[in-house]
Parts: C-alpha cells; sequence; structure tokens
C-alpha cells in the first residue's frame, strides 16, 4: 500500500471511531486511543483535514528559548551525547519546552527540507492541540515516556514518523521540558522501538539530575543508592537539605521514597514533608559527618518506609551557607541587585537588563502584580548606580490625597495658599535633587499633574506653587504600576506623551507563584524577620512546603506577612505549617479535630485523643489549637483537668 493509500485508510479509521464505531480501532493501545479521542472530541482537530507541521517565528523561538535557558545550559552536554548514540540509526533529537516547541534539535543537515517539512526542527510546535496525538504532545499531556509509532499519530501528514518521548521535571515533580528522538523512516512494527524508549528515559533522568545538581549547588545534597559503587558515579537519589536536616528539595528518586515515607506515616498536612532524620534511621550529625568518618565518603543508611539499605555520600555546596543565613558569605560586596533572585528564568533576565541600566539616564518603568517588590527593585536600581550617594525619595501617588499630590511633588513658597507652612516646603521633586524620584502607581496620577510632570521630565525643572521662575533639579526618574500602562494611555487617563517619556526602559517583575527560586525568595524573607526582630527562629519543611505550595496573590509582600504573623505568634523556635495564617493551608485545609464531648464517666477517652494530638504536634501548643479550632488557654485549661504536663517540664 502506498502512502497515500495509507493515509486514506488511516483518515478512515479516525472518522469511524469519532461516529462510534471502533472497526480496526481495536488493536491500538490505550494511550493512544485515549489521545485520538481527545483530539477529536477536546481539542476539535478534524482528521480529515491534515496539517502541515508549524514550525514558530524566530522571535517566538527566541521566547520559547530564554524562559528554559538555565535548563539548556545543563542539557546540552545530555543533548550532545545522546544524539552521538543515535545519529547513526537515523534518528534525529528534539528537546522541547513544556508547551512543545523544540527549543534545541540535532540532525543531518543534508535532511534540512524533509525534516523541516515534517516538523523534526528546530522551533516546531508539538503541542497536542495543534498537532494531535503524537510522542511529545502525548507525554506533556499524560507526564509519561511514550513512542508514537507511524499510524499512532493522530494527523495522517505524520504516519510516517516514529517518535518516542520522555519527559523531564523539575524538583517540584512538574513537567518543564520534553526529551525526543523521532526518525522520517523506520521498520514497520511497534517492536523495531524497543530500545529506543529505555534510552530516552535515561537521557532524560539524566538531564533532570544535572538540573538539579545545578539548581541547587549552594545547598547541602544527600545522594544515594542501593549500590555502593555506584553512588559516586551515577546515585538514583539526590536529596537536598538544610544543616538542620529540614527537606529543600528532592529528584524523582527522592520524591518517591518521600510518598513512600508518607503513605507509611499519613501526615495531617498535605504539604508536610519529613525532615532527612525522619526519612532515614540517622542522626544528622551522622549525615554531616558522612565525609570525614569514612575512607569512600559513604555511609550505609536505613530508610525507615520499606526497610531497605541505602550508601549515601554529601555534596557539599559550592558556596558553604550558614545556617539562618539566606545569602552566601563573598570577600567583595554584592551589588544590590545580585540579591533580588538566584536562579529563577524571568528574573535573571530582568536583572541582566537591569544591571545595564544602572549607570544610565534613561527613565525606567517597572510594572508588576501588587507585592512582586516593585519599589524594592527601584532602590536596587538606585544604589547600584553612579547616583547612589544621591536621595532616593519614593511617592506613592495613589495614597497621597489628590488635594495635596500637587503641594506634596512641587513645593510652595511662603503665602502660596492658606494652611500651607508660614515658611513654605520644598516638595519630593526638589529633594530628589542630585538622586533618584520613585513615583510608585504612576496610573493613579491626577491628569492636570501629569502635564507638569512631564516639564519636569523634559525639562529637568521644577516649578513651585507661587513661584515665577522654575528650579533645575538633576534627577533620574523611575516609576511603577500594577496596571496596564496601554489600557490607561487608551482610555484617556494617562496621557500618551507621559508614557513614552517614562517609558525608557521596561522591566517586568513576575509574581512569586510563577518563580523557579520561591524558596530563595522564603529564605531570604525569613531570615531578614528575624534578624529585624532579633529573634530566634526555625521554618520546620512542613512550613516551606507549604508556602512552595500556596499562589501568593500578594506576592512578596503578603509572603512577608505571613511570616511575620509565624512569628509573632509561635511558640518556640520552631514555626510548623500549622503556625501560618490560614490562607497558606491552601483551599482545603484539614478539618479540626473535636475532642470527645462526653459525660463526666469517659474522661479517659477525651485525655487519651488530647494525648495522641500532643504527641504528633511534639507538644506545639499552637498547632494542637489550630487542630482543636479552639484557643491555646483552652488547650491548657483541658491539659490541667487531665494533668497532661509536656516532657520538658517533667522533673
Amino acid at each position: 500500500m502506498d502512502l497515500r493509500a495509507e493515509k486514506r485508510q488511516h483518515i478512515d479509521t479516525l472518522i469511524q471511531l469519532s461516529e462510534g464505531k471502533e472497526n480496526g480501532t481495536g488493536s491500538f493501545r490505550d494511550v493512544i486511543r485515549r489521545s485520538w479521542e481527545r483530539c477529536m472530541g477536546e481539542y476539535r482537530l478534524d482528521p480529515s483535514r491534515p496539517r502541515a507541521a508549524r514550525v514558530v517565528t524566530h522571535q517566538t523561538l527566541r521566547e520559547h528559548q530564554e524562559t528554559v535557558d538555565e535548563l539548556l545550559h545543563v542539557a546540552r552536554v545530555g543533548v550532545d551525547r545522546l544524539y552521538a548514540q543515535i545519529a547513526q540509526l537515523g534518528y534525529v533529537l528534539l528537546l522541547t519546552d513544556n508547551r512543545g516547541i523544540a527549543v534545541e534539535f540535532r540532525g543531518e543537515r543534508q535532511q534540512d527540507l524533509a525534516l523541516r517539512k515534517a516538523g523534526l526542527y528546530l522551533g516546531a510546535d508539538w503541542d497536542e492541540r495543534y498537532a494531535g496525538t503524537c510522542a511529545v504532545g502525548t507525554c506533556l499531556h499524560d507526564a509519561q515516556a511514550i513512542t508514537c509509532h507511524q499510524s499512532e499519530h493522530f494527523d495522517a501528514t505524520h504516519i510516517s514518523l516514529t517518535c518516542t518521548a520522555a519527559p523531564i521535571t523539575d524538583p517540584q515533580g512538574q513537567v518543564i521540558a520534553v526529551l525526543d528522538i523521532s526518525a522520517l523512516r523506520s521498520p514497520r512494527f511497534l517492536e523495531s522501538q524497543n530500545f529506543v524508549l529505555p534510552l530516552v528515559n535515561l537521557y532524560a533522568r539524566m538531564i533532570e539530575d544535572a538540573y538539579f545538581m545545578h539548581r541547587y549547588r549552594d545547598c547541602l545534597i544527600l545522594r544515594y543508592d542501593t549500590a555502593r559503587e555506584f553512588v559516586h558515579l551515577n546515585g538514583k537519589g539526590l536529596i537536598a537539605i538544610e544543616e538542620n536536616g529540614s527537606i529543600i528539595a528532592a529528584n524523582s528518586n527522592g520524591r518517591l521514597m518521600i510518598d513512600a515515607h508518607l503513605r507509611r506515616w499519613p501526615a495531617w498536612s498535605p504539604g508536610w514533608s519529613p525532615s532527612i532524620t525522619e526519612l532515614f534511621d540517622v542522626e544528622i550529625s551522622e549525615v554531616l559527618g558522612i565525609l570525614s568518618t569514612s575512607d569512600d565518603h559513604l555511609r550505609a543508611v536505613r530508610a525507615r518506609a520499606g526497610d531497605i539499605t541505602y550508601f549515601a555520600t554529601l555534596i557539599e555546596p559550592r558556596r558553604r551557607r550558614i545556617v539562618g543565613q539566606s545569602l552566601p558569605t563573598s570577600p567583595t560586596p554584592v551589588p544590590a541587585l545580585d540579591v533580588l533572585a538566584t536562579d529563577d528564568p524571568s528574573m535573571h533576565k530582568v536583572l541582566k537588563l537591569a544591571r545595564r541600566l544602572c549607570n544610565e539616564e534613561v527613565n525606567v518603568l517597572i510594572t508588576g502584580e501588587t507585592g512582586t517588590g516593585k519599589e524594592v527593585l527601584a532602590r536596587a536600581l538606585h544604589e547600584s548606580g553612579s547616583r547612589a550617594k544621591g536621595p532616593f525619595i519614593a511617592v506613592n501617588c495613589a495614597a497621597i490625597p489628590e488635594s495635596l499630590i500637587e503641594s506634596e511633588l512641587f513645593g510652595y513658597l511662603p503665602g502660596a495658599f492658606t494652611g500651607g507652612r508660614r515658611k513654605g516646603m520644598r516638595g519630593l521633586i526638589q529633594q530628589a535633587d542630585g538622586g533618584t524620584l520613585f513615583l510608585d502607581e504612576i496610573g493613579d496620577m491626577p491628569l492636570p499633574l501629569q502635564t507638569r510632570l512631564l516639564r519636569v521630565i523634559a525639562e529637568r525643572e521644577v516649578m513651585p506653587l507661587g513661584a515665577e521662575r522654575a528650579i533645575p533639579v538633576d534627577l533620574r526618574v523611575i516609576t511603577a504600576t500594577h496596571r496596564d500602562m496601554s489600557r490607561l494611555v487608551a482610555d484617556g487617563h494617562l496621557r500618551e506623551d507621559l508614557y513614552y517619556r517614562i517609558n525608557g526602559a521596561h522591566l517586568r517583575l513576575p509574581p512569586l507563584r510563577e518563580r523557579a527560586d520561591r524558596h530563595y525568595i522564603i529564605r531570604s524573607v525569613f531570615d531578614a524577620l528575624v534578624a529585624e526582630r532579633q529573634q530566634r527562629g526555625r521554618l520546620r519543611a512542613d512550613a516551606m512546603s507549604a508556602l512552595l505550595a500556596y499562589t501568593w496573590p500578594g506576592n512578596i509582600r503578603q509572603l512577608k506577612n505571613a511570616l511575620a504573623f509565624a512569628l509573632a505568634t509561635v511558640e518556640g523556635d520552631d514555626i510548623t505549617v500549622y503556625d501560618l495564617p490560614e490562607e497558606c493551608l491552601g483551599d482545603k485545609p484539614p478539618p479540626p479535630v473535636t475532642l470527645i464531648q462526653a459525660p463526666a464517666e469517659s474522661p479517659a477517652d477525651d485525655s487519651q485523643v488530647l494525648l495522641d494530638l500532643l504527641r504528633h504536634a511534639r507538644w506545639n501548643i499552637s498547632q494542637v489549637a489550630r487542630r482543636l479550632g479552639v484557643s491555646r488557654p483552652t488547650v491548657y485549661r483541658r491539659m490541667r483537668r487531665h494533668g497532661l504536663i509536656p516532657p520538658n517540664q517533667l522533673r
């Protein structure tokens, strides 16, 4: 049968399936049939109208590559090594992002035209919603490795291809990329691809682990395997930890171990995760001493779940971090911009541009949701540039009453208006002379004042109220807003000429929920609060997990408030998930536990329930009070009633 006849037969098979007739589809695997049904039912793809492969524009490709630049930096060695193994067999290699766009490609130049036509090319779009059933798109949907062989493809354009793909996940288990190897031609039978699936899986895991090591290069990492000989070479498990044993993150093997532990000893909070000493039967001092207590830097450790013995080593950070200190020490001062992020791709792009703008006189517009740190970035720009010794004057245009904003900004001379200061007042614009004027929420400035501000920016001079002559000012203007500036201009709420004056350069801050360095931000904010309050405090792993899982509609400002609340209300030094505000526990917080409300003849039952709760919470009264939905004094009162005394108070 020629290819044209095969395409007609393939289309007829899919049309029959869409009409409820399954003639000829019974031999196809369930994973393929489910994808076909999605293509026709959910995506409304028409099998009778094959679609040519789509390759995005060069600019769009660059944007997709920039979102995964950290991964690409790490993955290229693995990509090159895998391609060296498959090139002679006629395969090409694609690495796509989590939207199915090929951001990396390896193939023979002689086949460029045929590969591009088939979509096996840089910038090709293999999203299942567009391309139909295919290895990349179906792998992204199901988050598991798959081979899509010839007529298993939905679109008849692709039925001559064979493709095998495996997902690459980040340390939180989210798919961030797909590794795929494909061929224009291959043997008819699916079994001919049996060797390909484990090979792609192997390299996907290697890239995953290399990315994990890169992401947590400044942390302690426990690496383990069941075979002592393989730990140093390619240990399967990777767990990043704090020096107190709290788990920061784990690779796919490590997450499986944590899941096994949680299934055996389920916790109340869905965000809870164990410390390394709860995962393995070992003391934290023994973990930290691995490198100094054995010649081969290995230690046998037994997993508490499954009772399996592993061999572990410890990988120390490149820059050793002190517990409770968010930033690595350095012999030279760290620029103010460098502390705002670690390895988040979006922030990396923002800060790269910000460093170039530090000593430029270009006006900067900073946008982002409320609470994302627009003023913090503005201050960092000021402190990192040539104006650092000058003043930084911050003005919230939305907070000053409209009747006062003109006099506050521009100042006034004595007698300029009734009720003013007898000696007049220098306005905030004048106060910023020689430094930076930061206008927050510029979109809320009244229109009449926008005209006067435009003159200040254009002429670098200010006219106080009641003055007859303008006063020169030397300043740089940075503005910020959480609103859509183009919409404000279109609706007539912002002067178009002012918009172009303030938008010399645009820096967009991503929301906290989209940032890959959320762990770093949480630690930095927490450590700053601890230092500010001169208070001891530690974030336990369950609290950190809940903070990482929360969506933070109020962004970093809300995070700071939540951590301040926890520090203000916690009993002791350890902050657990139950010391956080209720909103941080997710949409479905654990239901409150009600003590047995029984008559006097069964006080023992009430006492036992309370004792179990206290023991499980390690005698954290705040945590138990939250679980019961009562106040802490009520818990203390019930403890006294039943004679329950914390272990640290026993003599």
